[in-house]
């Protein structure tokens, strides 16, 4: 995974689920909006989802918490970005940290014209 987070935020009361955990769902969009941030710089475009498999949820985290997404590409297709995403919790008032989703999403990038166009490699010339 990269080093750096690509997303931080903070689990607010409305993104419990109703039995006061924070809601998977909620977990679920912060790795897209991760992956898709990385998506959209790798392939210097409009990357949208097409998948999201093999999620997993190991721990749990409470209101307050702060939540870093971390991301790496798995693989490149001609149009598309293969991407895995890691969300670690730390404690609102302290420094234990707790693994508490993972999960794998496909980017396709789409043009100007909202179709399917190749994936740029870095320094941007094309796949």
């Amino acid at each position: 995974m990269c080093s750096d987070p690509l997303i931080r935020v903070t689990a607010m009361p409305t993104d419990l689920n109703p039995y006061g955990g924070v809601f998977g769902g909620w977990l679920m969009s912060q790795m897209a909006l991760g992956a898709g941030s990385l998506a959209s710089r790798e392939g210097q475009g409009k990357a949208v989802v097409v998948s999201a498999t093999d999620f997993a949820f190991p721990g749990a985290m409470a209101v307050g918490d702060e939540l870093s997404v971390y991301c790496e590409i798995l693989a490149t297709g001609k149009t598309s970005l293969t991407i895995a995403a890691e969300a670690i919790a730390r404690e609102r008032n302290g420094e234990a940290e707790t693994k508490v989703a993972s999960g794998t999403f496909k980017f396709v990038m789409l043009g100007d014209d909202d179709k399917p166009r190749p994936v740029r490699a870095v320094g941007g010339k094309w796949a």
